[in-house]
């Protein structure tokens, strides 16, 4: 009898990427969701079991309770790997009791925490000399004489909780040209009750920016990683991975690693930095505490990180590997892809022929997989319906 793995989020490609790398290597796959709707990753072949749960916010204690019963009737404690922020963070505030009953990689409440709040992150790699874009807090004395003479416009307005924020404006920051659209950013945020701070964007094109993907045992060491850089991202400019590839860069790791090992972290991270067009320097941007978007491409690569935590987690650690060479390996995200490729062009940032070229590359898909189908085709089935209403809607509007 083995442990289960109870995936945290199957209505999104993160958690279907658990799944399969978890259910390929014969792991019981949990996953668990509040509500049977649009989660097509739990229609994996590789997915064993598909309780549904109360809403991790909208009843908090319930979903702790449902956690905590689901465990206490197994008879070897479930690895635990939630997939979403949100998830993460109910995680982190109730560390302590889940502990008892599932096998979790971070051991101190509130790190994940801190590191994904911008505020208390740009805080702490400052104090381990990581470079971090220029900020400037919303209460801090001289606030926009600061914004002129350290930030400069254009700037961003960026919330220290970004799940909270892309929930409430579909966005993951707010570009600001001046300091009447500061003024209106910081209103629309204070009116939503959002934290946000302000920062430098640093110059560069969207394939400026890379991430160092680690594992870290339960000595705070990395034991397994590799390093990626983005092409395209959507939104464009300020948003999510639609086309990375993996690429070899060393110095990632020297800034990265230090910086993980410092803090006390355990388990899989991601670094996201951005480097500087005009000097070459690296700047932290923000750290995920759970599996990255592109989970997939990682696997393709050669590392399986749900299995890496897996097999830790129940004293079976796998021996140390790194990705020192470059696989030329891209992710894809096809159905986001095609959105951002179209204002790439409209906006003169990418040719029509650079685009065709990139997408010759082998690929680690989203949501595709030949030997598994079935979520492929509910996304599919899911989106179209999605369309089909907005196109009604805007009929019923003529």
């Amino acid at each position: 009898m083995k442990n289960k793995a109870v995936i945290l989020g199957s209505n999104y490609y993160i958690g279907l990427s658990a799944i399969r790398c978890l259910g390929t290597k014969g792991i019981h796959t949990v996953a668990i969701d509040y509500s049977n709707k649009d989660r097509y990753g739990a229609k994996s072949r590789y997915c064993s079991e598909k309780p549904i749960a109360p809403h991790y916010k909208k009843d908090k204690e319930g979903f702790i309770k449902f956690l905590k019963e689901y465990a206490k009737r197994e008879a070897l404690p479930p690895v635990l790997i939630p997939c979403h922020d949100s998830y993460v963070e109910v995680v982190d505030e109730y560390l302590d009791e889940l502990k008892e009953l599932y096998l979790i990689p971070q051991t101190e409440a509130g790190l994940y925490t801190r590191l994904m709040n911008k505020e208390t992150l740009h805080k702490l790699a400052m104090e381990k000399g990581v470079a971090v874009p220029e900020t400037v807090g919303i209460n801090e004395e001289n606030f926009y004489e600061k914004i002129e003479t350290m930030v400069g416009y254009p700037c961003i307005v960026k919330p220290t909780d970004s799940s909270a924020f892309v929930a409430k404006f579909r966005t993951k920051i707010f570009r600001v040209n001046n300091k009447e659209e500061l003024e209106g950013a910081l209103e629309k945020a204070q009116d939503a009750n959002l934290e946000v701070i302000v920062q430098r964007i640093i110059p560069g094109f969207d394939d400026h920016m890379y991430t160092f993907d680690a594992y870290l045992n339960q000595d705070s060491k990395v034991t397994h990683w590799m390093t990626a850089q983005k092409y395209r991202q959507y939104p464009i400019n300020f948003g999510a991975s639609v086309y990375t590839g993996q690429k070899y860069v060393p110095e990632l790791y020297d800034i990265g690693a230090k910086f993980l090992e410092d803090v006390g972290y355990k388990g899989f991270a991601e670094i996201e930095f951005k480097k500087d067009a005009e000097t070459g320097q690296f700047y932290l941007i923000e750290i995920n505490v759970r599996l990255t978007n592109f989970n997939h491409l990682i696997y393709k690569v050669g590392l399986n990180i749900p299995y890496i935590t897996y097999m830790e987690m129940i004293g079976e650690p796998l021996e140390p590997e790194a990705i020192i060479h470059d696989t030329n390996r891209v992710f894809w995200y096809a159905y986001e892809d095609i959105l951002a490729i179209k204002d790439y062009i409209k906006t003169g940032q990418l040719s029509f022929t650079k685009v065709i070229k990139s997408l010759f590359r082998p690929k680690a898909y989203a949501i595709w997989s030949l030997d598994d189908p079935k979520p492929a085709f509910e996304f599919f089935k899911m989106t179209t319906r999605n369309v089909l209403k907005k196109v009604v809607g805007r009929v019923r509007l003529l």
